[in-house]
């Protein structure tokens, strides 16, 4: 399996984009993953790289995006926070990866059982973590239900997942209203920018259409 060239990039699209990751995903969590030669790969992209996608996740050990989309050197940017979201550098980052280096999709991925969303849900406050937290909480108010407090923390899982996909939908709108240079890519059909939620149980990504 080569590393993507310059001219497999330009012949890959958004959706051409979105379906390799979930083919990748479907390998992944069939066992089925692709034969690579990794420095090979490292060889073939000393020179340059020319990514499809750029996949903004948490920093959950368990969500490694190379891995659960059976992704080589070079195919993927991977941007990781805890609490997947945006700020300046990553949407600078974003930026750089769509406008300059040619990718053609933008995924924000959540999963479940995520501890900063659990933080969030408990409003925890730590150190520099504060500041962190602080910037998931707005999903945690905006999911209305359950509205008993005893229900609306870290205890509750269904809780939680529900706010870590809140948090997806509320980080791609925050991309769309804060970054006029990707709104504009998507308005013209040169990217999309769409959201998913890993499963730690199953390894099955889902993705919001």
């Amino acid at each position: 399996m080569k590393a993507h060239t310059k001219e497999t990039q330009a012949q890959m699209t958004p959706d051409s984009s979105l379906q390799e990751l979930i083919s990748g995903n479907q390998r992944f969590t069939q066992k089925r993953e692709l034969e690579r030669d990794l420095m090979q790969q490292v060889k073939e992209t000393s020179k340059g790289q020319y990514p499809h996608s750029t996949i903004l996740s948490c920093i959950d050990s368990r969500v490694s995006s190379e891995l659960i989309f059976d992704q080589g050197i070079g195919d993927v940017f991977s941007v990781r926070i805890a609490g997947n979201f945006v700020n300046e550098d990553i949407l600078g980052s974003m930026e750089f990866a769509s406008k300059l280096a040619g990718t053609k999709l933008i995924v924000v991925l959540g999963h479940t059982a995520c501890g900063a969303v659990k933080g969030a849900c408990d409003h925890a406050r730590l150190g520099n973590l504060t500041a962190l937290i602080k910037k998931i909480e707005p999903a945690v108010a905006a999911v209305i239900d359950p509205k008993e407090e005893a229900l609306r923390n870290s205890g509750n899982i269904d809780f939680v997942n529900e706010v870590a996909r809140k948090n997806v939908l509320m980080t791609i709108d925050s991309i769309r209203a804060k970054s006029e240079v990707l709104a504009e890519m998507e308005q013209k059909g040169e990217i999309k920018i769409i959201g998913g939620m890993y499963d730690i149980n199953t390894g099955i990504v889902n993705f919001y259409k």
